[in-house]
Formats: C-alpha cells, structure tokens, sequence
C-alpha cells in the first residue's frame, strides 16, 4: 500500500473507512458532522449530510452500513432531487465520495476527511485499501 496517500489523487479512490463497532440507537448521537446528526433510514443503514446547501444542487451523504464482509463502513452517495422527490444515489467508496466531494468543495472534503481522521484517532475507525 501506498504511504501518504492524499485527498484527491486516484488511489484515493480505493481507500474505505472501516468502523470498529456497527452505528446504533445507542450511540448515533456521537457521530455528528458539523450541526448534522445520523438518522436511520432502512435497517442498519444511517445516513447524514456531508455537504448539503440551499443554493447547490449538489449534495454528498454519509453512509453507514454493513457490508458483506461483516464490517461497519462508511460510504459515501450523492443526493439528488427529481420532482419533489428527494433521493440518494448509489453508495460508493469512502475516498471516491472524498474525491467527487473534493472537486465540488475543496473545504468542505477536508472538513470531511479531518471528522473521519478523529474517528481514526479515537481507535473508533481505520482506513483501508479495497481490492478491485
């Protein structure tokens, strides 16, 4: 694996957040981002703005879920609004979120990118490299 690996460059795109222990009732509150708190929206799968703003089209959410593997991750979609309706799109890689969010708000990726390092400094998370 790489060392260093920066916001924006291409193997960026392979790098998933890995939670420690799965999101729940009990403890969604302590995984806020800015002002914006988790919410259930299927079973096992929360979600909660990264980048959301009146006057913007564009919008990228948090995703937490189980995956296959049995691991608690954190993913990225994009939102979009189609006739009144309000949905997300598909979940994608946590540094390919990172990266679409980065060419969109430079600011806001690395506000991002800084919440997740802190989840990775309170040993509650890791990065890690995903296979093709």
């Amino acid at each position: 694996m790489e060392d260093n690996i920066q916001l924006g460059a291409d193997v960026f795109n392979k790098m998933m957040f890995v939670l420690e222990t799965p999101v729940t009732q009990d403890n969604h509150k302590y995984y806020k981002f800015m002002d914006q708190e988790m919410q259930e929206i299927a079973d096992n799968i929360w979600a909660m703005p990264a980048y959301m703003k009146e006057d913007d089209d564009f919008s990228m959410f948090f995703i937490i879920t189980e995956i296959e593997s049995g691991e608690t991750v954190i993913a990225f979609s994009e939102g979009s609004l189609q006739d009144g309706n309000f949905s997300l799109g598909e979940p994608m890689v946590s540094g390919k979120g990172l990266n679409i969010l980065n060419e969109h708000d430079e600011k806001r990726a690395s506000s991002v990118l800084h919440f997740l390092n802190q989840i990775s400094k309170a040993a509650e998370g890791n990065w890690r490299m995903i296979e093709d």
